[in-house]
């Protein structure tokens, strides 16, 4: 391996490192505030990338009905149980983003919008279905025990395949970069869409860094993540923290696949190997520590890179397998832990 190929490598493996940080920061998140391991994270980037491709070439997109299946089912859910001065309120929290991002696209799409505001559109539509998911999976499993939600998270990820299956087919989509050019650094020529995705995985970790130490209810999502009861006790809705958590896991997977859309192509079932790419960078932080998280993002996208190039058949085994060291490590070195059921 000469040094140019390698140089070459390593900027692949930052790059797609750069998405998986993404990735792997939503699981620490939604992990730390709910327990769960939110396995269909894969799924939003995947749905994101297909909805951003079919708005760029001009086509209505299927998740479109699909939003509106989940809204509709989370607010008839809710209404079950809401009392009738609580109605409003649900009505707006879970039919008016969907609406506003379905009308948004039924009008836009036909004239045929730029990257950018096929961008917009896309996350609009994708991300909202993260918070309905967490009203009709998950929040009613909200005290119970972990292995439980991951029964349900594995649930929600096969169904949801399913229904890309059913919506955007076995074909796959590649949508138009967001910037056209490129740079010459030496060896290297970086597109400008790859800066795209380093520069939006950095931007992301400083909003979260000053969401978390500078605003009230980024406190309340870090006081629920260290002890639930403590939280309701001092008046924290940990429903509403679990929701916000799965809100901002929507829209980082949705832009998420936004940026992996020009770069590859993408198919209804990508996102799982995205996934869980991203789920090992997170087992590596300790399913807690996010700048642990970022690192070893970034370190399974350069491991993975260079082992694309000794030996391709096997680079998605020698990824996952990088996972076992610290599988056992940690089952060594962790005392037992009372599972904590509230």
């Amino acid at each position: 391996m000469t040094p140019d190929i390698a140089a070459i490598l390593v900027q692949d493996g930052v790059v797609n490192g750069a998405l998986y940080a993404l990735l792997a920061l939503c699981l620490v998140l939604v992990f730390a505030v709910t327990r769960i391991v939110l396995i269909p994270q894969g799924e939003f980037v995947a749905f994101g990338a297909l909805t951003y491709a079919a708005l760029a070439d001009g086509h209505i997109p299927a998740s479109l009905t699909l939003l509106a299946v989940l809204a509709l089912a989370a607010f008839f859910k809710g209404a079950l149980t809401e009392p009738a001065d609580g109605l409003r309120h649900l009505a707006v929290s879970t039919l008016a983003v969907p609406t506003v991002a379905i009308f948004g696209c039924l009008v836009l799409t036909g004239l045929h919008p730029g990257p950018w505001v096929a961008a917009a559109l896309a996350v609009g539509v994708v991300a909202p279905m993260a918070p309905l998911i967490y009203r009709l999976g998950f929040q009613p499993l909200a005290r119970a025990s972990t292995l439980v939600l991951l029964i349900a998270a594995v649930g929600v990820h096969l169904a949801l395949t399913g229904l890309g299956l059913l919506a955007f087919g076995p074909e796959g989509l590649r949508g138009p970069p967001l910037t056209e050019g490129s740079i010459t650094l030496g060896p290297l020529l970086i597109r400008a869409q790859q800066l795209w995705v380093v520069g939006a995985a950095i931007a992301v970790m400083a909003a979260l860094a000053v969401y978390f130490a500078a605003t009230l209810s980024g406190r309340a999502l870090r006081a629920t993540a260290v002890n639930r009861i403590g939280a309701r006790l001092v008046g924290i809705e940990t429903a509403a923290a679990g929701r916000r958590a799965f809100t901002m896991a929507g829209l980082i997977g949705a832009g998420s696949g936004v940026l992996l859309s020009p770069l590859t192509t993408v198919y209804y079932d990508s996102g799982f190997l995205i996934g869980l790419k991203g789920f090992v960078a997170a087992i590596f932080a300790g399913m807690a520590v996010y700048p642990a998280a970022v690192i070893a993002a970034i370190g399974v996208g350069i491991v993975e890179s260079f082992s694309a190039f000794w030996a391709s058949p096997f680079k998605e085994a020698i990824v996952f397998a990088t996972i076992i060291p610290v599988l056992i490590w940690r089952s060594l070195s962790a005392g037992a832990v009372d599972e904590d059921d509230s």
